[in-house]
């Protein structure tokens, strides 16, 4: 199971900034020192080329970003900073999760599971970036992965605890791209878009009601997609500790997401790509024990490893 990662690839932020870039690298040594990975699982993916972006984004877009010339509202809009260190994070991240499609797909070492470490961007829409998000991962690989002839039917299940808004809107005219996403009714993005399947939560959903959605949605995607390739957005910030979030799933609740998830793909012979997506629990060890968590639950199915 191939974990590709981009962290090293620094976003440069201004102290006191609320996104938690160092999520990133905390994963990646604690996944090392875990003992289930080899030094060769971990992979430095190329970064997204313009063609695989512009399959999910307008040429301008794409120009304005890697040029520097986003105005001042876009790049507020972004959240982030505009740096050159920004665009090639943005294109690293991207490829990361074209890398784990092609492995998941190639069943490289035997595993139809492989992981972005970061990934999940799914507030980024055709033509401007929102929420963190430059250029949208899942967007980008789902329909790379079509364009290159290697499926015709891909599912992206987004469990960030915020819609996959830019997901929705990207993918909206392309029926072989099925997007379902469990999110939280009442948080960002506050105008919402329309996925193929939407499951909207109330604020403090807990373990019992959320997983009873999730079993619902996962027999619709199954049933409805077909899918040849699962793209899962396993964000962290469902958790009841997330500063973010506003549900309150428990890191156990979280796990079985994950094992329900990871499970449905394993038994219905389907392979999958995970990014991470969100996360904002203090202390941030919190966030990293469940993307820790949804990465070692892949490792024990796909695997056959505790």
């Amino acid at each position: 199971m191939k974990l590709y990662y981009a962290d090293h690839f620094v976003l440069p932020l201004p102290e006191g900034h609320r996104f938690p870039m160092e999520k990133y690298s905390l994963l990646r040594a604690r996944l090392r020192d875990s003992g289930l990975f080899a030094d060769e699982d971990f992979r430095v993916p190329d970064a997204a080329s313009d063609t695989e972006i512009l399959l999910a984004h307008e040429a301008d877009y794409l120009q304005r970003v890697a040029g520097g010339t986003l105005d001042a509202a876009e790049v507020r809009r972004i959240g982030f900073p505009w740096s050159e260190a920004m665009v090639e994070r943005s294109r690293r991240s991207a490829g990361a999760t074209l890398a784990a499609c092609r492995s998941a797909l190639d069943r490289e070492g035997g595993s139809a599971c492989a992981a972005n470490l970061a990934g999940g961007t799914h507030h980024a829409h055709r033509d401007f970036g929102s929420g963190f998000c430059v250029f949208n991962d899942a967007a980008i690989a789902a329909l790379t992965m079509r364009a290159e002839g290697r499926v015709s039917r891909v599912a992206i299940v987004d469990c960030d605890v915020h819609q996959g808004d830019g997901t929705a809107t990207i993918l909206a005219d392309t029926r072989e791209v099925f997007t379902c996403s469990l999110h939280g009714a009442k948080n960002f993005p506050f105008r919402k878009q329309a996925s193929d399947l939407d499951v909207e939560l109330p604020d403090e959903t807990g373990d019992t009601a959320y997983l009873a959605a999730l079993d619902a949605a996962l027999d619709t995607v199954f049933t409805r997609a077909d899918p040849e390739l699962v793209i899962y957005l396993a964000g962290a910030d469902p958790y009841a500790g997330d500063r973010l979030g506003r549900l309150a799933l428990s890191i156990d609740g979280l796990r079985t997401r994950d094992e329900r998830v990871l499970g449905a793909c394993q038994a219905a012979g389907v392979p999958v790509a995970v990014a991470m997506a969100g996360g904002y629990a203090q202390p941030i060890e919190d966030t990293v024990t469940v993307h820790f968590n949804t990465v070692t639950t892949a490792a024990r199915l796909f695997r056959g490893r505790s």
